[in-house]
């Protein structure tokens, strides 16, 4: 017995992502929405494509999965330009958070121990998280609550910028603790890449 599979769309075919629009769309009736917003009442899918085509206009299915699926009278092209504008405007108000890592030494001399201060400065103002590790060798094992003590050091030097969102403890060889900038209205935040030597 022969199957015909004219219709048949396979799980990797781009007709399976394209809009529901125009001719592509199935039902034999849908509810009608005009492109004022008035409710037109149920018609046949060929009429509303006819009315559609008529005005200049594209018929969209906006509620594929309502009884009698729910086609709406529009400019699709733009309808599609206005929603790419909006996804865009979003991104750039939202700032993408990187998290950087700053690595330090338990024993580490007054000026370095600035640069490393001044660097999470940078990177709290920028809106971006802060991973702070000091790594512990051999004997040093030990001086986990000297190692502890900085930690604690450097957060208080950043309250004003930063809230701790894991507090210092020892992981394995290796405090660690996580701050997080403190939210600064009105400032604009752009959108941030990744930089893996930064803060290392």
């Amino acid at each position: 017995m022969s199957i015909d599979k004219g219709d048949v769309r396979r799980p990797n075919d781009p007709r399976r992502d394209m809009p529901l629009l125009n001719e592509r769309i199935r039902d034999r009736e849908v509810r009608l929405i005009d492109e004022e917003g008035n409710q037109l009442g149920i018609v046949p899918t060929r009429e509303a494509l006819n009315t559609a085509r008529e005005r200049g206009l594209d018929l969209f299915l906006v509620q594929p999965d309502a009884n009698p699926p729910v086609a709406r009278i529009m400019d699709y092209g733009r309808f599609k330009f206005d929603q790419q504008k909006k996804e865009r405007e979003t991104k750039k108000k939202h700032h993408i958070v990187d998290v950087k890592e700053i690595k330090m030494r338990y024993k580490i001399e007054e000026h370095d121990y600035n640069v490393k201060l001044r660097n999470a400065q940078k990177f709290l103002n920028d809106g971006d998280k802060i991973k702070v590790v000091i790594m512990l060798r051999g004997r040093e094992m030990q001086h986990s609550k000297m190692a502890i003590d900085l930690m604690n050091r450097f957060s208080n030097e950043l309250k004003e910028l930063a809230l701790i969102d894991r507090e210092p403890r020892l992981e394995g060889k290796s405090v660690i603790m996580i701050l997080s900038a403190i939210p600064q209205r009105g400032k604009p935040q752009p959108i941030e890449k990744p930089d893996p030597k930064a803060g290392a």
